[in-house]
């Protein structure tokens, strides 16, 4: 199935994902020291970062016109989304930032060649974290999924506060909400009160 448009989507035509407990364990978990490659070529390490940092992770975000990883992508519980969930983000960015925010990151295991591209080609005014190797992955024991023989994030978002979780969205549906249910927590929930 070719990908023409990654941004309209039908959210009532995809299943959506449903709570297996795979993030329960997360909420209080310290982050782990692990650097990680950024769009933007720094090596990031979200342990040593201060302050309310915002990671929304999902499995691969496509390109237009290309080839779908699979042919049932969509029909993945959860699969879909990941362009109009990190365009949410960068739509809101601003508003997170206000809200409290310091830092904001995508998440994924997909290469940085591919994530400078997409994040290029997205204009996003945030840099995109690239687990390809699944070092933080498996160190949260994060939820994944296993599509076309690779080991994908399952659609999440974390709360970081001085390099503890605080607050975990799992499942996230439909994905293009995701930033503004994250920016309505940080609203409601502000740091260090």
């Amino acid at each position: 199935m070719t990908q023409r448009n990654l941004l309209e989507v039908n959210w009532s035509q995809i299943p959506a994902p449903t709570d297996d407990g795979a993030a329960a364990h997360l909420a209080g978990m310290t982050l782990p020291a692990i650097s990680l490659l950024a769009t933007d070529d720094r090596s990031v390490t979200l342990s040593t970062l201060s302050g309310r940092t915002v990671v929304f992770a999902y499995p691969r975000t496509g390109e237009p016109g290309k080839i779908s990883l699979v042919d049932d992508w969509d029909m993945i519980p959860g699969a879909r989304g990941c362009t109009p969930q990190t365009c949410a983000f960068r739509d809101l960015f601003a508003d997170l930032r206000a809200a409290g925010a310091s830092h904001v990151f995508g998440l994924s295991t997909q290469g940085n060649e591919y994530q400078t591209e997409m994040a290029s080609r997205l204009h996003l005014p945030f840099p995109v974290l690239s687990d390809e190797k699944l070092a933080l992955t498996r160190a949260l024991n994060l939820p994944t999924m296993e599509v076309a023989g690779l080991t994908l994030i399952k659609r999440l978002a974390l709360i970081i506060d001085d390099a503890t979780i605080t607050h975990v969205f799992y499942p996230v549906f439909p994905p293009d909400r995701n930033a503004g249910d994250v920016l309505d927590w940080l609203k409601a929930n502000p740091a260090g009160a």
